[in-house]
């Protein structure tokens, strides 16, 4: 006997598989089993038993033209047995009786007769194979299988069992003890029509998931991490199956195939089942082996097979029946889309996205094992369901305290919190009251609650590309609070509205690109709203001067556009800004000194830096800038100073490092109020004496040029604090140094001194750690000497 389980192979697959198994697949495989079961019995009788049995037949008449064998009879009334019958002797032996046998088989016996076990055996082979050939193929099992793990972790995850009770309105507590005094035995029986008046959607409980204290008894940070990752699973798979349906295809090839078959086995075996008969005329030429040439032969199992054969017709009825109704479901239903509707209606999260073509399958085919799958696994679709999660996540990492530990003072004398490439902002953030600054960067999906309030002393906002929404309440907050606000960004269109309403903003920095276009659309009518606004920082790439910096001239009181290389053609609006006290044009591709700036007549501050200057002759007209203190033209072309510069008595602050100067002339020590005086990074030789005149001077730097020799006069400036001389070509310190008497920064790497004078153990506000000299330069000091720079 043939054991079944040797064709297990066909049908084997994962236990877990059989969510994708509906009804009718289940139903299919069960007559599979049958129909093989009448196959391997057919063909082990085969096997086992006579197939067939033959005796000579003698006698013959010439008249009768069809040999036939006499039918067995059935009239026991007729049959007088008066005499004792004896059997006709044949002379035969039993070799040549199996001789017969065989013979009469072979050509007599028709051939569906013969073989009808081994068609049914393997039909229902092809048919099992057909069944489950999408579960094997490469190209779709290794979809099948992603998708049967995702599924079942999105099953038994405990963030499913947590959105569901929340937005039903319970949570997962309430709900055991519900069910439990309720008939109910399902897990998730939907909703009745008298619960959903109070069912809520996530987004309408934004502070529920993140903020009650029993959150960490049902989902604590481990599984918070776990569900964390199935989304990003989920998400990837999605992208990967919606890209094509070769699922969808091979299902639909598999149960063509098989509604074929059925009509091919239907067809031909209702012709020949008659075929399959008792008794059998045999007529072979034999006479030369056996003496005999008609021989009447009985089929022994033609009736057991014909039973089989017309049991078997019905089986592949019914299951060719079941395959038309897969074919009819398959073609009348869009099986390549799939909608959530019922899913959004049900649990409130109205964002759960349809998906298409092999995902959309599949789901189709969960919902006819159970519906209740879909339903589990589209929590893990929503995006409101994946932030809720996002929020859970960082308030376990993020706790108050964890924050506080973070808190800096930054650069306004304010308590700052950065906060760098999180997904999203904690809602722990709103419990340290005594934030003044909060920076964020690189953060997406940024929401900023009602609950900022919390944060009576917030006045500085920093947002660093990221993209961010803001309710009401908060707005109306940071309207009436907020200082001082950063946003650096990619694209214009990603400006936050609501800066534009911030009436109390005294500080506005803008650091992004945008195209004269771009900046008229976002900023030309935008920017008068802000009445406080006193200064104003835009890096970006303008080609002139926007007219909303305009709108807010009368009260803007300093201005520092940085344009990244972009030329900067036309500055005729800065006329117009009266009332600024500082300016900046750095990086603009200037090649001259704009003409407009010379109308600021209240600037005090000038910054120029990494333009394109080349001379400065228009310097002449800074001298109708009565307030100019400070002036810096540092990182330039410039080769040259203009004698004009000593009209500029006011200066105090001047920079002209990092240029191409090789000259310094004697009037620019006429500028007497200098104190502070950069001139590093040039090509000078030569200090004048002319600089002892500059006796407020306390800062002075020409380190990096080719200077040989050091005029005395110029520690005559006895309120030097600074003296930068490194990397220049000095062999020699003049002893004169000690009349420095509060100097504390001395730089003098890079030279070629032999020794330093002993004389400056004068200067005694001098210490090692504002001494930068070559380590054996400093051991030619005498002891003492190094002695007092060392004591603190």
């Amino acid at each position: 006997m043939i054991p079944v389980t040797e064709f297990r192979q066909f049908t084997e697959q994962q236990p877990a598989f059989r969510v994708l198994k509906p009804w009718w697949d289940v139903f299919t495989d069960y007559l599979s089993v049958v129909m093989l079961m009448i196959g391997v019995f057919g063909c082990t009788l085969q096997v086992m038993q006579d197939k067939i049995i033959c005796l000579p037949q003698r006698t013959f008449s010439p008249n009768q033209t069809e040999l036939m064998c006499p039918p067995p009879s059935t009239n026991h009334e007729s049959i007088v047995p008066v005499h004792e019958l004896k059997g006709l002797k044949t002379n035969l032996d039993i070799q040549q009786y199996n001789y017969i046998n065989q013979m009469c088989y072979e050509k007599a016996l028709h051939w569906y007769a013969k073989y009808f076990p081994y068609l049914v055996l393997i039909h229902t082979i092809i048919f099992m194979v057909c069944s489950n050939f999408w579960f094997k193929f490469p190209g779709s099992s290794s979809k099948i299988e992603h998708f049967i793990s995702i599924l079942g972790k999105c099953f038994d995850s405990q963030w499913t069992t947590r959105a569901l009770s929340e937005v039903s309105g319970e949570n997962p507590e309430e709900k055991d003890k519900k069910k439990n005094s309720t008939s109910r035995s399902n897990l998730d029986t939907p909703i009745g029509e008298s619960n959903l008046e109070k069912t809520q959607s996530l987004r309408s409980i934004p502070e529920k998931i993140v903020v009650d204290k029993p959150a960490a008894s049902v989902l604590d940070k481990k599984e918070g991490e776990q569900a964390k990752a199935l989304f990003e699973k989920v998400k990837k798979f999605r992208l990967h199956v919606e890209e094509g349906d070769i699922l969808y295809m091979m299902y639909v090839r598999q149960t063509v195939v098989k509604v074929l078959k059925f009509i091919l086995i239907i067809a031909y075996n209702s012709a020949l089942v008659s075929k399959v008969r008792f008794n059998v005329t045999c007529t072979e030429n034999m006479q030369d082996m056996t003496g005999y040439r008609y021989f009447c032969c009985n089929h022994t199992m033609a009736h057991l097979f014909s039973k089989l054969s017309y049991c078997y017709l019905c089986f592949v009825g019914v299951y060719g029946l079941i395959c038309l109704y897969t074919s009819y479901w398959l073609f009348y239903i869009s099986l390549k889309e799939y909608s959530f509707e019922y899913v959004r209606q049900e649990t409130g999260i109205d964002d759960i996205p349809d998906v298409k073509n092999d995902f959309a399958f599949m789901l189709h085919m969960i919902d006819q094992y159970d519906p209740l799958y879909s339903k589990r696994f589209a929590v893990f679709l929503s995006e409101v369901s994946e932030n809720k999660l996002k929020q859970l996540n960082l308030n376990h990492e993020w706790t108050a305290d964890k924050l506080r530990q973070k808190l800096q003072t930054n650069s306004n004398n304010r308590l700052e919190l950065q906060l760098f490439m999180l997904s999203g902002l904690p809602d722990t953030i709103f419990e340290v009251t005594e934030l003044q600054s909060l920076k964020l960067e690189i953060i997406n999906n940024v929401t900023i609650p009602a609950a900022i309030v919390q944060l009576e002393d917030l006045q500085e906002l920093s947002l660093y590309q990221c993209s961010l929404k803001i309710h009401s309440a908060a707005t109306a907050f940071l309207k009436e609070n907020l200082k001082v606000l950063r946003v650096k960004f990619d694209d214009g269109r990603e400006l936050p509205q609501w800066m534009y309403v911030l009436r109390n903003l005294e500080e506005l920095h803008l650091i992004g690109s945008l195209s004269s276009d771009a900046s008229k659309n976002v900023t030309l009518d935008s920017l008068r709203e802000l009445k406080a606004l006193k200064s104003l920082t835009l890096k970006s790439n303008f080609t002139k001067i926007p007219q909303s910096i305009v709108d807010v001239a009368s009260h803007l009181q300093r201005l520092c556009i940085c344009n990244d290389g972009t030329k900067l053609v036309m500055l005729n609006n800065l006329k117009k800004m009266v009332n600024l006290t500082e300016l900046e044009l750095v990086h603009c591709d200037l090649e001259r000194i704009p003409h407009a700036i010379f109308s600021l007549s209240n600037l005090q501050t000038l910054n120029l830096k990494e333009n394109n200057l080349r001379t400065i002759e228009e310097i002449v007209s800074f001298q109708h800038l009565r307030k100019l203190t400070c002036l810096k033209l540092w990182h330039n072309g410039i080769a040259f100073i203009p004698e004009h510069i000593k009209k500029l008595t006011s200066l105090e602050r001047l920079y002209f490092s990092h240029n191409k100067i090789e000259i310094l002339p004697s009037h620019l020590f006429l500028c007497n109020k200098l104190r502070y005086l950069d001139l590093s990074n040039n090509d000078i030789r030569f200090i004048p004496p002319e600089i002892g005149v500059l006796q407020s001077l306390q800062y002075f730097s020409v380190s990096c040029n080719k200077i040989e020799n050091i005029p005395d006069e110029l520690f005559f400036c006895k309120k030097l604090k600074t003296l930068k001389l490194g990397r220049n070509m000095l062999s020699v310190l003049s002893p004169k140094i000690s009349f420095l008497g509060v100097l504390t920064h001395l730089e003098l790497k890079g030279n070629h001194f032999e020794f330093l004078p002993a004389e400056l153990g004068y200067c005694r506000t001098l210490k090692c750690s504002g001494l930068f000299v070559e380590d054996t330069l400093f051991e030619t000091l005498p002891s003492d000497i190094r002695e007092q720079m060392q004591a603190e």
